[in-house]
């Protein structure tokens, strides 16, 4: 593919049309550009779905530790219970 744009650029500067080189360089460079913005939009995507994961990861881990929280107090509770009636 590359070997192909060469070809093009050699050709239209060797016969002298400087404007139409100019509008396949224009056009290149815009090529170019809507590459970059669509890697750049990939990337931002993906980024986010880590972060929405990392996230989900963590509240996970919040709702895990608030239930061995729960039965450690209910654990207590119990343990003084016992303790009040005795």
């Amino acid at each position: 593919m590359i070997k192909f744009f060469r070809r093009i650029r050699q050709k239209l500067l060797s016969e002298n049309k400087f404007t139409k080189y100019i509008l396949y360089a224009i056009g290149e460079i815009v090529l170019v550009v809507i590459g970059i913005l669509i890697a750049l939009g990939i990337n931002n995507w993906n980024e986010k779905r880590k972060e929405v994961n990392f996230e989900l990861q963590l509240l996970y881990s919040f709702k895990d530790g608030l239930k061995k929280d729960l039965q450690d107090l209910e654990g207590n509770v119990r343990w003084h219970k016992r303790g009040l009636a005795a």
